[in-house]
Protein backbone atom coordinates (compact mmCIF):
# COMPACT_ATOMS: atom_id res chain seq x y z
CA UNK A 1 0.00 0.00 0.00
CA UNK A 2 1.33 3.42 -0.87
CA UNK A 3 0.23 6.28 1.29
CA UNK A 4 0.31 10.09 0.92
CA UNK A 5 -0.47 12.45 3.80
CA UNK A 6 -0.21 16.23 4.11
CA UNK A 7 0.49 17.28 7.67
CA UNK A 8 -0.22 20.86 8.79
CA UNK A 9 2.02 22.19 11.58
CA UNK A 10 5.66 23.03 12.25
CA UNK A 11 8.31 20.56 13.47
CA UNK A 12 9.33 20.49 17.14
CA UNK A 13 12.13 22.93 17.94
CA UNK A 14 14.85 21.79 20.38
CA UNK A 15 15.50 23.79 23.54
CA UNK A 16 19.01 25.24 23.62
CA UNK A 17 20.92 26.82 26.52
CA UNK A 18 21.30 30.61 26.45
CA UNK A 19 24.62 32.25 25.51
CA UNK A 20 25.74 34.72 28.17
CA UNK A 21 27.49 38.02 27.38
CA UNK A 22 31.02 38.18 28.86
CA UNK A 23 31.20 41.91 29.09
CA UNK A 24 29.18 43.60 31.79
CA UNK A 25 26.16 45.73 30.83
CA UNK A 26 25.89 49.35 31.92
CA UNK A 27 23.02 50.05 34.25
CA UNK A 28 19.91 51.06 32.30
CA UNK A 29 17.96 54.23 33.11
CA UNK A 30 15.05 53.79 35.48
CA UNK A 31 12.57 54.43 32.67
CA UNK A 32 13.83 51.45 30.70
CA UNK A 33 13.69 47.74 31.55
CA UNK A 34 16.89 46.21 32.88
CA UNK A 35 19.04 43.88 30.83
CA UNK A 36 17.80 40.83 32.76
CA UNK A 37 14.14 41.85 32.43
CA UNK A 38 14.48 42.36 28.68
CA UNK A 39 16.22 39.00 28.24
CA UNK A 40 13.63 37.19 30.36
CA UNK A 41 10.82 38.70 28.31
CA UNK A 42 12.49 37.41 25.14
CA UNK A 43 13.02 33.91 26.55
CA UNK A 44 9.49 33.72 27.97
CA UNK A 45 7.88 34.70 24.67
CA UNK A 46 9.97 32.15 22.77
CA UNK A 47 8.98 29.43 25.25
CA UNK A 48 5.32 30.47 25.14
CA UNK A 49 5.31 30.12 21.35
CA UNK A 50 6.83 26.64 21.67
CA UNK A 51 4.32 25.71 24.38
CA UNK A 52 1.36 26.72 22.20
CA UNK A 53 2.78 24.70 19.32
CA UNK A 54 3.12 21.61 21.49
CA UNK A 55 -0.31 21.89 23.11
CA UNK A 56 -2.27 22.53 19.90
CA UNK A 57 -3.28 19.38 17.94
CA UNK A 58 -2.09 19.06 14.34
CA UNK A 59 -4.64 19.13 11.55
CA UNK A 60 -4.14 16.15 9.23
CA UNK A 61 -5.44 15.78 5.66
CA UNK A 62 -4.44 13.51 2.83
CA UNK A 63 -5.36 10.76 0.38
CA UNK A 64 -4.63 7.07 0.52
CA UNK A 65 -4.66 4.48 -2.24
CA UNK A 66 -4.59 0.93 -0.91
CA UNK A 67 -2.63 -1.45 -3.13
CA UNK A 68 -5.21 -4.23 -2.76
CA UNK A 69 -7.49 -2.84 -5.43
CA UNK A 70 -9.69 -0.90 -3.01
CA UNK A 71 -10.89 2.60 -3.98
CA UNK A 72 -8.91 5.76 -3.15
CA UNK A 73 -9.94 7.50 0.08
CA UNK A 74 -9.75 11.03 1.43
CA UNK A 75 -8.78 11.24 5.12
CA UNK A 76 -8.85 14.20 7.50
CA UNK A 77 -8.70 14.73 11.25
CA UNK A 78 -6.54 15.73 14.20
CA UNK A 79 -3.45 14.23 15.86
CA UNK A 80 -1.94 14.94 19.25
CA UNK A 81 0.84 13.60 21.45
CA UNK A 82 0.99 12.98 25.19
CA UNK A 83 4.75 13.59 25.09
CA UNK A 84 4.17 17.00 23.51
CA UNK A 85 1.76 17.96 26.30
CA UNK A 86 4.42 17.04 28.83
CA UNK A 87 7.10 18.96 26.88
CA UNK A 88 4.93 22.10 26.88
CA UNK A 89 5.13 22.42 30.66
CA UNK A 90 8.84 21.50 30.75
CA UNK A 91 9.61 24.09 28.08
CA UNK A 92 8.18 26.89 30.23
CA UNK A 93 10.05 25.57 33.27
CA UNK A 94 13.31 25.51 31.31
CA UNK A 95 12.68 29.10 30.24
CA UNK A 96 12.17 30.19 33.86
CA UNK A 97 15.38 28.45 34.92
CA UNK A 98 17.24 30.03 32.02
CA UNK A 99 15.96 33.46 33.03
CA UNK A 100 17.05 32.94 36.64
CA UNK A 101 20.49 31.79 35.52
CA UNK A 102 20.95 34.80 33.26
CA UNK A 103 20.02 37.20 36.08
CA UNK A 104 22.41 35.49 38.52
CA UNK A 105 25.21 35.41 35.95
CA UNK A 106 24.77 39.08 35.04
CA UNK A 107 24.85 40.14 38.70
CA UNK A 108 28.01 38.12 39.38
CA UNK A 109 29.73 39.30 36.20
CA UNK A 110 28.99 42.94 36.95
CA UNK A 111 30.23 42.63 40.53
CA UNK A 112 33.48 41.03 39.37
CA UNK A 113 34.07 43.45 36.51
CA UNK A 114 33.48 46.61 38.54
CA UNK A 115 34.91 45.45 41.89
CA UNK A 116 38.38 46.94 41.45
CA UNK A 117 37.19 50.13 39.67
CA UNK A 118 34.71 50.68 42.51
CA UNK A 119 37.46 50.31 45.12
CA UNK A 120 39.73 52.57 43.08
CA UNK A 121 37.08 55.27 42.91
CA UNK A 122 36.61 55.17 46.69
CA UNK A 123 40.37 55.40 47.18
CA UNK A 124 40.61 58.36 44.81
CA UNK A 125 37.78 60.18 46.57
CA UNK A 126 39.60 59.65 49.87
CA UNK A 127 42.84 60.90 48.31
CA UNK A 128 41.04 64.02 47.13
CA UNK A 129 40.02 64.74 50.72
CA UNK A 130 43.60 64.22 51.89
CA UNK A 131 44.89 66.65 49.25
CA UNK A 132 42.33 69.27 50.29
CA UNK A 133 43.35 68.90 53.94
CA UNK A 134 47.05 69.24 53.04
CA UNK A 135 46.27 72.31 50.91
CA UNK A 136 44.58 73.95 53.87
CA UNK A 137 47.62 73.36 56.10
CA UNK A 138 49.95 74.57 53.36
CA UNK A 139 47.95 77.75 52.86
CA UNK A 140 48.32 78.50 56.57
CA UNK A 141 52.08 77.90 56.37
CA UNK A 142 52.39 80.11 53.29
CA UNK A 143 50.47 82.89 55.04
CA UNK A 144 52.84 82.71 58.02
CA UNK A 145 55.90 82.67 55.80
CA UNK A 146 54.58 85.57 53.72
CA UNK A 147 54.20 87.64 56.86
CA UNK A 148 57.79 86.82 57.84
CA UNK A 149 58.99 87.77 54.33
CA UNK A 150 57.19 91.10 54.63
CA UNK A 151 58.91 91.56 57.98
CA UNK A 152 62.19 90.67 56.25
CA UNK A 153 62.74 87.71 58.58
CA UNK A 154 62.72 85.25 55.62
CA UNK A 155 63.68 85.51 51.97
CA UNK A 156 61.43 85.16 48.95
CA UNK A 157 63.24 82.01 47.66
CA UNK A 158 62.12 80.32 50.90
CA UNK A 159 58.52 81.30 50.10
CA UNK A 160 58.91 80.00 46.55
CA UNK A 161 59.75 76.53 47.90
CA UNK A 162 56.32 76.44 49.53
CA UNK A 163 54.68 77.71 46.34
CA UNK A 164 56.30 74.77 44.52
CA UNK A 165 54.62 72.41 46.96
CA UNK A 166 51.29 74.15 46.29
CA UNK A 167 51.76 73.53 42.56
CA UNK A 168 52.32 69.82 43.29
CA UNK A 169 49.17 69.64 45.41
CA UNK A 170 47.09 71.44 42.77
CA UNK A 171 48.40 69.06 40.11
CA UNK A 172 47.64 66.08 42.34
CA UNK A 173 44.14 67.38 42.95
CA UNK A 174 43.44 67.92 39.24
CA UNK A 175 44.84 64.49 38.34
CA UNK A 176 42.75 62.78 41.02
CA UNK A 177 39.58 64.54 39.87
CA UNK A 178 40.26 63.51 36.27
CA UNK A 179 40.71 59.87 37.30
CA UNK A 180 37.46 59.92 39.28
CA UNK A 181 35.58 61.37 36.30
CA UNK A 182 37.00 58.69 33.98
CA UNK A 183 35.81 55.80 36.15
CA UNK A 184 32.36 54.33 35.51
CA UNK A 185 31.05 52.40 38.49
CA UNK A 186 27.38 51.34 38.46
CA UNK A 187 25.45 50.52 41.61
CA UNK A 188 26.65 47.07 42.63
CA UNK A 189 24.60 44.59 44.68
CA UNK A 190 25.46 44.45 48.37
CA UNK A 191 25.38 40.66 48.24
CA UNK A 192 28.84 39.12 48.82
CA UNK A 193 30.51 37.92 45.66
CA UNK A 194 30.88 34.37 46.96
CA UNK A 195 27.09 34.23 47.37
CA UNK A 196 26.50 35.59 43.85
CA UNK A 197 28.83 32.97 42.40
CA UNK A 198 27.09 30.23 44.42
CA UNK A 199 23.68 31.42 43.15
CA UNK A 200 25.00 31.39 39.60
CA UNK A 201 26.31 27.82 40.00
CA UNK A 202 23.00 26.72 41.51
CA UNK A 203 21.20 28.35 38.58
CA UNK A 204 23.33 26.35 36.15
CA UNK A 205 22.42 23.11 37.92
CA UNK A 206 18.72 24.02 37.84
CA UNK A 207 18.84 24.92 34.15
CA UNK A 208 20.70 21.73 33.21
CA UNK A 209 18.19 19.65 35.17
CA UNK A 210 15.30 21.36 33.38
CA UNK A 211 16.87 20.79 29.96
CA UNK A 212 17.67 17.19 30.92
CA UNK A 213 14.02 16.53 31.80
CA UNK A 214 12.92 18.10 28.53
CA UNK A 215 15.32 15.96 26.48
CA UNK A 216 14.22 12.77 28.24
CA UNK A 217 10.69 13.25 26.90
CA UNK A 218 12.00 12.27 23.46
CA UNK A 219 12.47 8.68 24.68
CA UNK A 220 8.76 7.83 24.62
CA UNK A 221 5.48 9.00 23.17
CA UNK A 222 1.78 8.17 23.12
CA UNK A 223 0.07 9.70 20.10
CA UNK A 224 -3.65 9.85 19.31
CA UNK A 225 -5.21 10.42 15.88
CA UNK A 226 -8.94 10.86 15.20
CA UNK A 227 -10.83 11.85 12.06
CA UNK A 228 -12.87 10.60 9.16
CA UNK A 229 -12.36 9.07 5.72
CA UNK A 230 -14.42 8.99 2.54
CA UNK A 231 -14.12 7.13 -0.75
CA UNK A 232 -13.36 9.53 -3.62
CA UNK A 233 -12.74 7.27 -6.64
CA UNK A 234 -15.49 6.67 -7.44
CA UNK A 235 -16.99 9.35 -5.17
CA UNK A 236 -19.44 7.80 -2.75
CA UNK A 237 -20.99 9.47 0.27
CA UNK A 238 -19.77 6.90 2.78
CA UNK A 239 -17.96 9.04 5.35
CA UNK A 240 -16.83 7.02 8.37
CA UNK A 241 -14.81 7.87 11.47
CA UNK A 242 -11.41 6.44 12.33
CA UNK A 243 -9.11 6.57 15.33
CA UNK A 244 -5.63 5.31 16.22
CA UNK A 245 -3.41 5.18 19.29
CA UNK A 246 0.35 4.71 18.89
CA UNK A 247 2.80 3.98 21.69
CA UNK A 248 6.54 4.37 21.03
CA UNK A 249 9.60 3.84 23.21
CA UNK A 250 13.25 4.31 22.28
CA UNK A 251 15.22 1.16 23.12
CA UNK A 252 18.35 3.25 23.76
CA UNK A 253 16.64 5.28 26.51
CA UNK A 254 18.91 4.08 29.31
CA UNK A 255 22.05 4.87 27.35
CA UNK A 256 20.65 8.26 26.30
CA UNK A 257 19.76 9.17 29.89
CA UNK A 258 23.25 8.15 31.04
CA UNK A 259 24.85 10.40 28.44
CA UNK A 260 22.59 13.29 29.42
CA UNK A 261 23.66 12.91 33.08
CA UNK A 262 27.33 12.82 32.08
CA UNK A 263 26.84 15.88 29.87
CA UNK A 264 25.36 17.82 32.81
CA UNK A 265 28.34 16.90 35.02
CA UNK A 266 30.82 17.76 32.26
CA UNK A 267 29.10 21.12 31.76
CA UNK A 268 29.49 21.97 35.45
CA UNK A 269 33.20 21.05 35.41
CA UNK A 270 33.78 23.04 32.23
CA UNK A 271 32.19 26.16 33.75
CA UNK A 272 34.62 25.99 36.67
CA UNK A 273 37.67 26.35 34.42
CA UNK A 274 36.30 28.23 31.42
CA UNK A 275 38.31 31.38 30.72
CA UNK A 276 36.08 34.41 31.08
CA UNK A 277 33.56 32.49 33.20
CA UNK A 278 32.26 33.80 36.52
CA UNK A 279 33.94 31.16 38.71
CA UNK A 280 37.29 31.57 36.98
CA UNK A 281 37.07 35.38 37.02
CA UNK A 282 36.22 35.33 40.73
CA UNK A 283 39.41 33.37 41.41
CA UNK A 284 41.41 35.86 39.35
CA UNK A 285 39.84 38.79 41.22
CA UNK A 286 40.70 37.18 44.57
CA UNK A 287 44.33 36.84 43.52
CA UNK A 288 44.41 40.46 42.33
CA UNK A 289 43.06 41.65 45.69
CA UNK A 290 45.61 39.55 47.62
CA UNK A 291 48.44 40.90 45.45
CA UNK A 292 47.10 44.42 45.96
CA UNK A 293 47.12 43.95 49.74
CA UNK A 294 50.74 42.83 49.59
CA UNK A 295 51.73 45.81 47.42
CA UNK A 296 49.96 48.38 49.61
CA UNK A 297 51.45 46.84 52.77
CA UNK A 298 54.97 47.24 51.38
CA UNK A 299 54.17 50.75 50.18
CA UNK A 300 52.80 51.78 53.56
CA UNK A 301 55.82 50.40 55.41
CA UNK A 302 58.23 52.29 53.14
CA UNK A 303 56.30 55.55 53.57
CA UNK A 304 56.19 55.15 57.34
CA UNK A 305 59.95 54.69 57.40
CA UNK A 306 60.37 57.93 55.48
CA UNK A 307 57.94 59.63 57.84
CA UNK A 308 60.09 58.63 60.81
CA UNK A 309 63.13 60.22 59.19
CA UNK A 310 61.27 63.45 58.51
CA UNK A 311 59.89 63.43 62.03
CA UNK A 312 63.40 63.06 63.47
CA UNK A 313 64.64 66.04 61.49
CA UNK A 314 61.60 68.07 62.53
CA UNK A 315 62.55 67.59 66.18
CA UNK A 316 66.01 69.02 65.46
CA UNK A 317 64.53 72.31 64.20
CA UNK A 318 61.53 72.45 66.51
CA UNK A 319 62.88 75.53 68.28
CA UNK A 320 64.44 77.08 65.18
CA UNK A 321 65.20 80.79 65.29
CA UNK A 322 67.66 81.20 62.41
CA UNK A 323 66.69 81.82 58.79
CA UNK A 324 68.36 78.62 57.59
CA UNK A 325 66.64 76.57 60.28
CA UNK A 326 63.24 78.12 59.47
CA UNK A 327 63.77 77.38 55.79
CA UNK A 328 64.69 73.77 56.55
CA UNK A 329 61.63 73.40 58.79
CA UNK A 330 59.38 74.67 55.98
CA UNK A 331 60.89 72.15 53.60
CA UNK A 332 60.36 69.36 56.13
CA UNK A 333 56.78 70.50 56.70
CA UNK A 334 56.13 70.44 52.96
CA UNK A 335 57.57 66.94 52.74
CA UNK A 336 55.47 65.91 55.73
CA UNK A 337 52.30 67.16 54.06
CA UNK A 338 53.06 65.16 50.90
CA UNK A 339 53.93 62.09 52.97
CA UNK A 340 50.67 62.37 54.92
CA UNK A 341 48.75 62.19 51.63
CA UNK A 342 50.61 59.10 50.47
CA UNK A 343 50.41 57.37 53.86
CA UNK A 344 46.71 58.13 54.17
CA UNK A 345 46.13 56.90 50.62
CA UNK A 346 48.07 53.66 51.16
CA UNK A 347 46.41 52.96 54.50
CA UNK A 348 42.92 53.56 53.11
CA UNK A 349 43.56 51.34 50.09
CA UNK A 350 44.90 48.60 52.33
CA UNK A 351 41.81 48.76 54.53
CA UNK A 352 39.50 48.72 51.51
CA UNK A 353 41.17 45.64 50.01
CA UNK A 354 41.19 43.74 53.30
CA UNK A 355 37.51 44.48 53.94
CA UNK A 356 36.62 43.46 50.38
CA UNK A 357 38.56 40.19 50.67
CA UNK A 358 36.97 39.34 54.00
CA UNK A 359 33.44 40.24 52.92
CA UNK A 360 33.42 38.63 49.48
CA UNK A 361 35.61 35.58 49.76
Amino acid sequence: MWHTRFLAGAALLSMAGAAFAQSAKHAAPASKPSDSMAYCEYVTQQAAAQRDLLLTPNAVAGVTQPNTGLPMHLVWGLSSSLSDVRKAGLTMEAARKNCGLYSATTAAQQSILYALPSLEKKALENRLELVEQASGKLDALIATTTAMVDAQNMTRPMLFALETTRIKLNADQADTQAKIAALYTPDLPSTPLKQLVAEKQAGEVNEQNAIDKLNRQNNWDVSLSVGAHQQINPLIDNTAPYGAVTVSYNLASRAIDSHLDQAANAYAEWKKIQEGEVVRNAEILKKQVIDGISAQTNRLKSLQDEQKQVGGNMQLVAAADTTAALDFRNQLTSAQLLLDIEIGDAGYRLELLRDFLEGNF
